[in-house]
């Protein structure tokens, strides 16, 4: 049944072009990975999402560690931000991020990280628990993310071009 399930999701992505969002189970190890695995996200990303204007950066990898910035923009202003890294940690990658308004204040108190563990991972397709990085070419790439709400649980796709 797991494999049919698979499968149809498998399936529904290629369909759509949206990817799917995994969770990595109560007690399961993330599996080997390496930033080598991400080489392709690195540069500037530009793109929609959330019903606004979105970018994302990435830079190199130095010392286990890709640095990340996100942007959201709507109606011309500045909504939020997020300093992300991508960290190699304990054979696997882990994805870690802050919020911040517009004026930098935080969302997270001052030593709080938000982490997904990473999930899977193939040669375009990065699965972290609620985030998925999907190259779909050379330039573009989609994100699919999980936001828990007070109704429960929603999805989001963010779609990118390579600004570069």
């Amino acid at each position: 049944m797991k494999s049919v399930i698979v499968a149809l999701s498998l399936t529904l992505m290629a369909f759509t072009g949206t990817p799917d969002v995994r969770s990595l189970d109560e007690g399961a190890v993330s599996p080997p990975a390496t930033l080598a695995s991400l080489q392709w996200l690195v540069g500037h990303w530009v793109g929609k999402g959330l019903g606004g204007e979105t970018e994302e950066v990435y830079a190199a990898a130095t010392d286990g560690q890709m640095m990340g910035m996100f942007r959201y923009v709507k109606d011309g202003k500045a909504g939020f931000y997020e300093f992300i890294l991508i960290e190699e940690r304990e054979g696997s990658l882990v994805y870690r991020l802050k919020h911040f308004n517009r004026d930098l204040t935080g969302w997270e108190e001052k030593d709080e990280i938000v982490e997904f563990p990473l999930v899977a991972i193939s040669d375009d397709t990065a699965w972290f628990d609620g985030v998925t990085l999907q190259r779909a070419g050379d330039d573009e790439m989609r994100v699919g993310l999980r936001v828990g709400t007070k109704d429960g649980v929603r999805h989001e796709l963010f779609e990118y071009q390579r600004a570069e």
